[in-house]
């Protein structure tokens, strides 16, 4: 899993509430396991219509969020059900934080698991951030992880709440894989003297 340290990047606002993760990332667009590919079914619904033709005017169609990291947006982001091709979607667009009052439980571990911070802010500050996105290519915003602030584009800050562990896993790169892995000496160990006190089992 990619690390995550500093993130400085256009902000991109959708002020919408109760996106489930049917919403993020449709129901067709899950039949691979494969990580690639899925940025064209992100917000699918939002973006095309019934015959598959672009709608106009969605904020990441818009050429000034084209490189958008970062995504503003309402309450319950992710709510639904618990499929990770939700994140790996966002991921896949190249959009690694979430920034939102509120978020589904489920959707909220799996961006930790696959290298995207949601960050959780009070309603208020999420509209100023809202506001902030809303200039089109101007809306530059960094992201310090190690220091828990976000920098607008008019240089103000605001901290942001984080559980340490999932903190520690972000910035060294650590999904479950990567934090057994992390082990792997002790593990070694541990079978090592197992192999010698019972030799029997090792067949």
């Amino acid at each position: 899993m990619e690390k995550f340290t500093k993130l400085t990047g256009t902000a991109a606002p959708l002020p919408m509430i109760n996106v489930d993760t049917d919403k993020i990332i449709p129901k067709q667009f899950l039949r691979t396991i494969k990580r690639s590919g899925l940025a064209e079914g992100l917000f699918y619904e939002l973006r095309f219509d019934e015959a598959g033709q672009p709608k106009s005017g969605f904020v990441l169609d818009q050429p000034a969020y084209k490189d958008t990291k970062i995504l503003v947006t309402g309450e319950n982001f992710g709510c639904g059900s618990s499929r990770e091709h939700a994140p790996w979607a966002l991921l896949d667009a190249g959009i690694r934080c979430v920034i939102a009052p509120s978020f589904g439980d489920i959707f909220y571990n799996n961006c930790f698991k696959n290298g995207i911070l949601p960050i959780q802010l009070p309603k208020e500050q999420v509209e100023l951030l809202m506001d902030d996105a809303s200039r089109g290519a101007n809306a530059v915003v960094s992201i310090d992880l190690e220091k828990q602030e976000i920098t607008g584009p008019d240089g103000g800050t605001i901290h942001f709440e984080i559980d340490a562990f999932r903190k520690h896993c972000l910035l060294n790169g650590l999904d479950d894989i990567g934090l057994t892995l992390d082990k792997a000496p002790r593990i070694d160990d541990y079978e090592a003297k197992q192999k010698h006190r019972q030799p029997w089992l090792a067949g």
